[in-house]
């Protein structure tokens, strides 16, 4: 078994090698259009994102035009992505507020976006990170699963993880590393595909694991 230094440093040059340009999954022109498709990708695919948010952003792709859609016709559009009765309230409040609030803009504050309707940590931190470029290290469920299968946390909860990884990685690599991890996962990682035992990072990590990794949860 690699010392947690050596999994540090296998995992940051491994992943580099694998996925040295990072893509933002999700489409979008503006940090406006990011925020909507973040909100929208709660417990939804970025593919099935992708797929509504052109419809959604052909009528409103501002918080003028958004803030003037009744919740219904925000509500129509988005259903396909799941939770629709909740995330078109959100986004037609949140277009609101941006405009009362902000002078239309999305504001580059972490405090500020959490503050929105629909907008929690990891959505704000998404913003912040891939809009602006601000580092943050946004853990959602599926990086918690990696990071505890990789040995790097033993939290249970995304806010431990999102702690114990800030201060593993050099504050340079979060932005780039919180997308090459999701990649990563997708691919060869995946929840129901790989047990702590059978991906390159796993097996390397742990090459005398016998027993598959339980994920801790609060």
């Amino acid at each position: 078994m690699l010392k947690k230094a050596e999994r540090v440093d296998y995992i940051l040059h491994r992943l580099q090698e694998l996925y040295p340009q990072t893509p933002i999954p999700l489409d979008h022109k503006d940090p406006y259009t990011l925020l909507v498709a973040v909100l929208l990708s709660a417990q939804c695919t970025d593919e099935r994102v992708n797929q509504v948010t052109p419809a959604l952003f052909a009528v409103a792709d501002n918080p003028v035009d958004m803030a003037a859609l009744d919740v219904e016709q925000i509500r129509e559009i988005i259903r396909p992505c799941g939770l629709s009765p909740q995330k078109s309230k959100a986004i037609k409040r949140l277009s609101e507020i941006l405009l009362e609030e902000h002078g239309g803009e999305v504001p580059a504050d972490m405090e500020a976006l959490e503050r929105l309707p629909g907008v929690g940590h990891k959505t704000a931190g998404v913003v912040m990170a891939q809009a602006f470029g601000v580092p943050a290290f946004p853990v959602d469920t599926h990086i918690h699963r990696l990071a505890q299968r990789w040995g790097l946390t033993s939290g249970k909860n995304v806010t431990q993880t999102e702690r114990d990884l800030k201060r593993l990685f050099p504050e340079d690599y979060w932005n780039r590393l919180h997308l090459q991890i999701i990649y990563y996962g997708r691919e060869y990682c995946t929840a129901r595909g790989c047990d702590g035992r059978v991906c390159e990072i796993c097996r390397t990590c742990y090459p005398e694991r016998k027993h598959p990794k339980k994920t801790l949860k609060a």
